[in-house]
Order: C-alpha cells, then structure tokens, then sequence
C-alpha cells in the first residue's frame, strides 16, 4: 500500500520556491502546474506566476510577487542536486491533487448520472505525468547515438538466423510481433520453439496459452528441447528429465501458463506481477497465444465485432509492451478466403487493419500438405517497422518427430507453393526424361503405375493430414 502524502503549506510553498529559484524547473512543470492543486495563500502565488509568464515569457521577481500577493519568497541556494527529487515530487503532488479534486466533482455528476463523464474526468487525472526526456538531439554526436543504436538496441534474436536478418538483428523490446496463419499452420508450434529458443538464449521467458493445456505445451516443448518423437517421450522418461534439467541450468526461466479464453491484459499483467514478486525474475519475452482470444480491458465490445474487439486488445497489448519494454509475440488466424491463397496479404489477417496498424511486425505462415508432407513452411513479411523486410520470404524445415523448427538451406524456388510446385516440376521432368529415352516404344510398353517417377508424382499429388502438426 502507497504511502500517504501529507502536502503541508511548508512543503507547497517549497515547491515554489525551487520554480522561482531555477525557471528551467518551472518550465518543466508548465504542462501539469495549476493554481487550484495549492492551499491559499500559495495558491494566489502560483496563480500570480503563471500569468505573469504567460504574458512575459519571464518569471516575476520575489519583489513583484510581494507587491502582488503580499507573500513574501526566498530564493534557495545550491538546489542543482536536488531537481530531480522536485520533479518527481511535483509530479506526484500535481496527480494526487488531480484526483482528489475530480473525486469531489464526480458526486455531482453521478447526481446525474453522467457516468462517462466520471470516467474521463478520472482518467484525465489519474494520466497527469510529465515526459522525462526532452527527446534526441539529432545533431549532437552522431556517431555515438548510432553507436548506440547497433549494440544496446535491445533486440532479442528470434533463434532463426534468417529470420533475425531480415529484422536486422532480431525483434526489440517494446515490439509486438503478431504471426498470422490458417488453423493448422503451426502458430502454436511456431510459438512453442520460439519460447524455447528465448530460454536457451538466456532470456526470461513466459508461455500464455489461452488454447491448449499447460501439460500439453510441456509435452511439446520436451520434444523440441531432447530431439524426440512424442511418441518416445513416456518411454524414455528418465532420458528426457536429464536433458530437460541439463538445458534448465544453461538457460533463462520459460513458465507456461494456461489462461483461459476470454480474459484480458489485465489478467496478464496481475500474472506477471505476482511471477515477479514469487520469482524475483523480470520478464523479458512473452508469447500469447493467441491474440483473438483475448478480450479488451478497458472497454465493453461485442465480441463478434472483430475490428472494434481486435482493435483495443492490440492496442492494450502494444501498450504493456512499450511500458515494461518486453517483447511481446502472439498469433492470429487468417480468414476464410485465404485458405485457398499461395501468398498472403493484409486482407487475410482475422479483424483486418486493426491488427496491423497496431503491431510492430506482421508475419504470416504458409504451408501446404505437399510442404507439411516435407517438414517445411514459410514465412512472409508483411509489416516490419524497423527494417525493409517487407515482402520477403523465409523458408524454415520442421522435424515431423521431435516437432524443432530450424533454418532452411532451401531456395524459395525449392519450396512448395502451390498444388504443382517444383518438386512436382522435377518430377515431371523426370518423366519427361523417361520418355525420350523410349520415345519409340509405345505407351503400353512401359506402364506409368510401373515408372519409380510415376509412383512419386502420385505420392506427391496424394493429400493427407500430417498430425503432429495440425495445430492452431
């Protein structure tokens, strides 16, 4: 619980004597000043100063004050050391006095049953703050400022070294990264290996899933981490505890915890919260998957109201993380009618604009069933604000046993993208080969179901579902 502030008129009276003493201060507080936060007779001195600056640009003289209020001022001496703690308790001072103040008008209002009213009266105070860097001076040493930029950017590689490439570095703290795929893409999976690729980095890692048990993540998680099937985990327990345990003692925190669908960013941060305080760990990565089933917090939408709805919950989220600066990656679905669709576009992304204009980075997941047969997808940029990726495509290989997402030696044209893609093509050429060779013998004379080409072509062509990894 906060301690209660007492604002003495000695302490008021204080706070103007440091504006008067050092006008830069006075200057820095302008945006939140206001007469009606101060007793009388302080509050007749205060209203003095900020007219006079408004009409003279220049702070009044103790002298002009005296004459004016009849309050007498000293000046102080050797407060340089001090303005730090002036600002913070201003601002602070400035808040509280804010709220109390719209607390009392709030009883007429509710009188009248103006409710939004109260909301923005109390929000308006509750917001008061003032801004604690004056910004970039762009002209100022150069060359240390990019400097900065290259080695404390705060980037956090995304464990794909062509993913990081393309986002020159990695993604930074206080982005939100959404990854937008077709139910059955393997965001879940997606997310699951970045999780883990955090941990093993050294990074404090939390796992939301709103979708799938918390026991079911570890399950697939155990499977990325020791390089087995799901289908060898119970059988070989006593192997997969001493890996796990092994990479534990080299590797960051990673908790996975199931929220349930429906809640809100409020809920997160409360879980974080009290993760911090048991644990003593901040935070630094966060996957939540996924975003469509959060609600907002702040406002009441109707939940089939998809911009409205998907619209503050990026908002909100974006907003956590920029303020604890984390990096923050979730997943939405694409809708219907990109089902069908080799490359995506922001049309395709479930809420539309909303999510877009908010995120960071937009990254959608491709696959067919000729690509999961393969154990490969890919991924296309479709927003990058701090790098030109946009556009590119990332080819990655997935391992169908132990479910680890790696980086492809793969050539775009060496992806599946399409029903005939170009291992169809080799195929065909294969075929094509064959038949020049016995390009005077009839077809009978050589069955196509015979051919080894033939076989593979209907192989290929064939559809079938890939079950470790369907998944949302």
């Amino acid at each position: 619980m906060s301690e209660v502030k007492n604002y003495s008129p000695d302490l008021q009276k204080l706070f103007v004597q440091f504006m008067l003493t050092d006008p830069q201060l006075f200057t820095r507080v302008m945006g939140i000043i206001d007469d009606r936060h101060f007793d009388r007779p302080t509050r007749d001195i205060v209203g003095y100063l900020i007219n006079y600056s408004e009409e003279y640009s220049t702070m009044p003289t103790v002298e002009q004050i005296k004459a004016e209020t009849g309050q007498e001022i000293e000046l102080l001496e050797d407060i340089a050391k001090h303005s730090d703690w002036f600002v913070d308790e201003f601002e602070t001072f400035c808040r509280h006095k804010a709220i109390e103040r719209a607390i009392v008008n709030s009883a007429d209002l509710l009188e009248e049953g103006k409710y939004g009213e109260v909301e923005t009266t109390i929000k308006e105070a509750v917001q008061i703050g003032l801004a604690r860097s004056l910004g970039t001076d762009y002209f100022h040493d150069p060359r240390a400022r990019l400097e900065m930029l290259k080695d404390n950017n705060g980037q956090i590689t995304t464990g794909w070294k062509d993913l990081d490439d393309k986002l020159y570095g990695g993604i930074n703290r206080g982005e939100v990264t959404i990854f937008a795929g077709g139910s059955g893409s393997g965001k879940s999976l997606f997310m699951q290996n970045m999780s883990l690729n955090w941990a093993e980095a050294g990074m404090n890692v939390v796992y939301l899933t709103l979708e799938l048990s918390e026991e079911l993540s570890a399950m697939r998680i155990d499977a990325m981490a020791t390089d087995k099937s799901t289908r060898r985990i119970f059988k070989e327990l006593d192997d997969v505890e001493l890996k796990v345990k092994t990479i534990g003692k080299k590797s960051g925190m990673l908790r996975i915890k199931y929220m349930s669908s429906g809640g809100t960013m409020n809920d997160v941060r409360a879980y974080l919260k009290e993760l911090q305080i048991v644990t003593g760990k901040t935070v630094d990565c966060i996957c939540i998957d996924y975003l469509d089933l959060l609600m907002p917090a702040t406002k009441k939408v109707n939940p089939g109201d998809l911009f409205i709805k998907d619209k503050y919950v990026t908002e909100e989220i974006r907003n956590f993380a920029m303020e604890s600066q984390t990096v923050v990656v979730t997943a939405s679905q694409l809708n219907r009618s990109a089902v069908e669709e080799i490359e995506f576009d922001h049309s395709h992304i479930a809420g539309g604009i909303s999510k877009i204009q908010t995120a960071d980075n937009v990254i959608g997941i491709f696959t067919s069933n000729a690509m999961r047969e393969r154990g490969q997808y890919q991924l296309q940029l479709l927003k990058t604000r701090s790098s030109s990726g946009v556009g590119s495509k990332i080819n990655l290989v997935f391992d169908r046993d132990s479910l680890r997402i790696s980086d492809s030696d793969l050539e775009d044209d060496d992806l599946a993208v399409g029903s005939q893609d170009s291992q169809t093509s080799k195929v065909m050429d294969t075929l094509k080969r064959k038949n020049t060779v016995t390009d005077t013998m009839s077809d009978s004379a050589i069955p196509p179901e015979k051919t080894n080409a033939s076989r593979d072509l209907r192989a290929m062509l064939k559809t079938k579902k890939s079950t470790p990894f369907d998944d949302n």
